[in-house]
């Protein structure tokens, strides 16, 4: 900063100070929303681990039945829902998983359901074909929506709009690790009962018959995974955050002591410039 006059850097400092007050506060906001993202994550898992087991004990005990759900089909659409942050100011949560997709998407054309703002602005800039923008923020999503988004996903999929469903979202493992993940959601794979245990003296029976039940569970089911994916997304947005701004918060606290030492120097070479100019006057 050779040439830089004290008044400068003393208004940098300030500057930064101002930054690292903000950032300090928003790593305050994203800890306290990090926390109850984290408790919902885990209340939506048995729920969803339910609706799994049952659709799995169905097709444990009957593997004759051809749900449309389960049955292969040539893939030539596909529908991704893609699940980013409604801000920026995360590190790089919405970069990976929107670089995710472009990953498994390749050349072709797809259909796109974005949730969440960044998402949404995403797709939009790249023109891609978006089958809804109807959740342009993933906050304020309940699970009534996802439920809703889910029947509707199912509905277009029984129609032959879509021959392949796969989700895109951020999966929350720690403090420290939140790990973008692609789940094919629709068809299922027709293995699903497989790891499960056909028990005769305990087999469940269903009214009207097990294909009917598993046909109607699978919107719910559907609905509690997209439901999960929001809350795992949303813990992990804010613990991308949190670490961004913590991160941002020691980076200015360091520039604060690096201008703070060069205007020590700078405030002692001019002190020590005049008293070299108050001696040689003296002297002459």
């Amino acid at each position: 900063m050779a040439g830089v006059s004290m008044k400068d850097i003393k208004l940098r400092i300030r500057s930064m100070e101002s930054t690292k007050h903000i950032t300090k506060a928003m790593e305050m906001v994203a800890a306290s929303k990090l926390r109850r993202a984290e408790e919902s994550a885990k209340r939506t898992r048995p729920y969803f681990q339910l609706m799994y087991d049952t659709a799995g004990d169905i097709a444990a005990q009957d593997s004759e039945f051809s749900s449309p759900y389960i049955l292969p089909r040539e893939v030539k659409r596909k529908l991704y829902v893609i699940i980013a942050g409604d801000r920026g100011l995360a590190g790089g949560y919405n970069h990976n998983v929107l670089k995710l997709f472009e990953e498994d998407r390749g050349d072709d054309p797809v259909t796109v359901l974005p949730i969440g703002k960044k998402a949404l602005e995403t797709m939009a800039a790249h023109n891609e074909n978006i089958w809804s923008d109807s959740y342009p923020l993933a906050a304020e999503l309940s699970i009534s929506d996802s439920f809703t988004m889910a029947k509707g996903i199912c509905s277009a999929f029984l129609k032959g709009e879509f021959d392949e469903v796969s989700l895109v979202y951020t999966s929350f493992e720690s403090m420290l690790t939140q790990t973008p993940k692609l789940i094919k959601l629709l068809p299922l794979d027709r293995d699903i009962g497989k790891s499960r245990k056909k028990d005769s003296a305990s087999v469940t029976i269903y009214e009207p018959d097990g294909e009917t039940v598993f046909n109607r569970i699978i919107p719910e089911y559907l609905g509690g995974v997209v439901f999960g994916a929001l809350c795992e997304s949303e813990a992990s947005e804010q613990a991308a955050r949190r670490n961004a701004m913590d991160s941002a918060t020691k980076n200015a606290e360091e520039m604060i002591e690096d201008l703070s030492l060069k205007y020590n120097r700078a405030r002692q070479g001019a002190i020590t410039q005049e008293i070299t100019e108050i001696v040689a006057g003296a002297g002459a």
